[in-house]
C-alpha cells in the first residue's frame, strides 16, 4: 500500500471560494483531504511531519477547476467545419465520427484530459453519445484515459435513437435502438459508477439532445437514472434552430419540453442553455437544475451568449464547460473564466459578472452541477485535496489583485496541480503521463480517425 503524503503550501494567496481569502496564507494536505486552511504560515501542529513543503510566494491557490461539459473524442476532429452553424457543423462531422473506434477515443481522451489538467482542471465530466457498432468499448477507453491522467471523472453515457428517417438530425447509421441504449447504460452504471465519498469515477445518464432522441428515450433515461441514483445530463437550448425544432414538433420551448418529461430537478444539469426565456430560467432555478456554460464553443459556432448573469440572479447552479475540442479548439478550462467574464460584459455591461463570480462558476458552481458541492470546489478542511497553484508573479504581478490578474489575463502557468493530494501537473508540466506522449496520442487519434473516414468515402 502506498503511504499517504502530507503536503504544506505556505505563502500563497489562498482563495477558498466559499467566502474567505488569505493573502500569504497556508493549506495543509494529508492524504486525499485538506486538513487546514488559513492566514499566515501553517501552524506547527498542523504541519508537523510534512513530507513536502511548497513555497507559495507569488502564487494564487484556488480549488481545482471543474469542467461540467465536454466531448473528449472530438480532440480527433478539430479544425473542421470552421464556419458552420451548429447544425451545419454536426451534419459535417457525424460521418467521420461514425467511424471512430476505441483506439481513437483512447488517444483523443488522453490528450484532451491532459490539456484540461494543464489548465487547472481536477474534475471533468464527459458527454459521449456516439457508439458505432463493432468499434470496441469506447466508454471503457475514455475511463482508462482519465485513470491514467489522474483526474476525477464523471463520464456521461450518452445516446441517440432518432435519426434522419424519424425526423431527427443525425444520420441513421449513428443512432442506437432504445432497448440497446437502456441496457448498455445500465451496464455502464453497474460496472463503473462509484457513489462512495471521495469517488474518482461517477457515471451519469445523458441522451444527446431534444432533436436527436425520442420522447421515450428521454422518459426511460430519467427513470433509469433515478432508479440507480445517478445524475442526468443533456444539451438544451443551444441554438435558435433547436427552439424552432421543438416548437414545430412539440409546441413548446426546449426547456418546457424537458420539464413536461420530468427532466427538471436537482439531479439534472444541462449544457449551453443559450436561448432560455425568463420563465425558463426561473423554472430551472426553482427546480435546482444546473447549467454548463460554454462561452467559447457558443461563440465559435455563432450560437449566441447565454444569459448567465440572469441565471445567477435567479439562484441557478451555473458551472463552466469547454465543450468539445472540435467546437472549441485547444481552449483551456481556465480560459473559459475570462471568456465568461467578457461575453457577459459585452452583452450586459461591466458589472454583469465579476472575476470572483466567474471563478466561483469554474469551481463551486461546477461542483454543484455534479452534485459534489460538499466535497470539491472550495478550499476548506475536510474537503478533497483538489488544488490548483497558479504562478501570478512575473508579468501577472503588475496587477495588485491576483484574482483579477488570473481571471482577466492570459491563463498563468501552473506551479502545481493536486488531485486527491496527488501531483498531476508540476511546474506547468503534466507528470502522470509524459506530456509529449499525451500530445502525440491525440495527434495519432486524429490521423487514425481521418484515415478511417476516408476508407469508406
Amino acid at each position: 500500500m502506498t503511504r499517504t503524503m502530507k503536503i504544506v503550501i505556505d505563502g500563497a494567496h489562498v482563495v477558498t471560494v466559499s467566502g474567505e481569502e488569505h493573502p500569504g496564507g497556508h493549506i495543509v494536505v494529508d492524504g486525499d483531504r485538506i486538513t487546514a486552511v488559513g492566514p499566515g504560515p501553517a501552524p506547527p501542529g498542523a504541519s508537523a511531519g510534512a513530507d513536502e513543503r511548497i513555497d507559495g510566494a507569488g502564487c494564487l491557490a484556488t480549488p481545482g477547476l471543474v469542467n461540467v461539459h465536454h466531448h473528449l473524442y472530438q480532440w480527433a476532429s478539430q479544425g473542421m467545419a470552421v464556419d458552420g452553424t451548429l447544425f451545419e457543423w454536426l451534419t459535417t462531422l457525424y460521418r467521420p465520427w461514425s467511424k471512430m473506434d476505441a483506439e481513437v477515443v483512447s488517444g483523443a481522451a488522453t490528450a484532451a484530459l491532459g490539456w484540461l489538467a494543464k489548465s487547472g482542471c481536477t474534475t471533468s465530466s464527459d458527454h459521449h453519445y456516439l457508439f458505432p457498432g463493432g468499434r470496441g468499448d469506447l466508454f471503457a477507453a475514455e475511463i482508462e484515459a482519465a485513470r491514467e491522467i489522474g483526474v476525477r471523472f464523471h463520464p456521461c453515457r450518452g445516446s441517440m435513437d432518432r435519426g434522419e428517417s424519424d425526423g431527427g438530425l443525425p444520420p441513421d447509421e449513428v443512432v442506437e435502438d432504445l432497448d440497446t441504449i437502456l441496457a448498455e447504460t445500465a451496464a455502464a452504471i453497474d460496472r463503473y459508477h462509484d457513489p462512495s465519498p471521495g469517488s474518482m469515477l461517477r457515471v451519469a445518464v445523458a441522451p444527446c439532445s431534444p432533436f436527436s432522441v425520442t420522447r421515450d428515450l428521454l422518459t426511460e433515461s430519467a427513470r433509469l437514472a433515478r432508479d440507480r441514483g445517478v445524475r442526468l445530463h443533456t444539451h438544451l437550448a443551444e441554438t435558435l434552430d433547436e427552439e424552432e425544432h421543438t416548437s414545430e414538433q412539440f409546441g413548446m420551448t426546449p426547456a418546457e419540453y424537458m420539464d413536461s418529461l420530468g427532466w427538471l430537478g436537482p439531479d439534472v444539469w444541462f449544457a449551453h442553455c443559450v436561448h432560455l426565456h425568463d420563465a425558463d430560467i426561473k423554472r430551472l432555478a426553482e427546480t435546482g437544475a444546473g447549467v454548463a456554460h460554454c462561452p467559447s464553443s457558443n461563440a465559435r459556432l455563432g450560437a449566441g451568449i447565454a444569459r448567465v448573469s440572469r441565471m445567477l440572479e435567479e439562484g441557478a447552479a451555473v458551472g463552466l464547460g469547454v465543450d468539445g475540442p472540435a467546437s472549441a479548439e485547444l481552449v483551456p478550462l481556465a480560459g473559459e473564466i475570462r471568456q465568461a467574464l467578457y461575453t457577459q460584459r459585452a452583452r450586459n455591461g461591466p458589472t454583469a459578472l465579476t472575476a470572483r463570480q466567474a471563478l466561483h462558476m469554474a469551481t463551486l458552481g461546477g461542483a454543484r452541477c455534479l452534485g459534489r458541492e460538499d466535497e470539491i470546489g472550495a478550499l476548506e478542511p475536510g474537503r478533497l485535496a483538489d488544488i490548483a497553484l497558479w504562478r501570478v508573479d512575473g508579468f501577472h504581478a503588475a496587477v495588485d489583485d491576483p484574482v483579477v490578474a488570473f481571471a482577466f489575463g492570459p491563463t498563468p502557468p501552473l506551479r502545481r496541480l493536486l488531485v486527491a493530494g496527488r501531483t498531476v501537473v508540476d511546474d506547468d508540466t503534466l507528470v502522470t503521463v509524459p506530456q509529449d506522449e499525451a500530445g502525440r496520442r491525440g495527434a495519432d487519434a486524429h490521423r487514425r480517425l481521418m484515415r478511417l473516414a476516408e476508407e469508406v468515402l
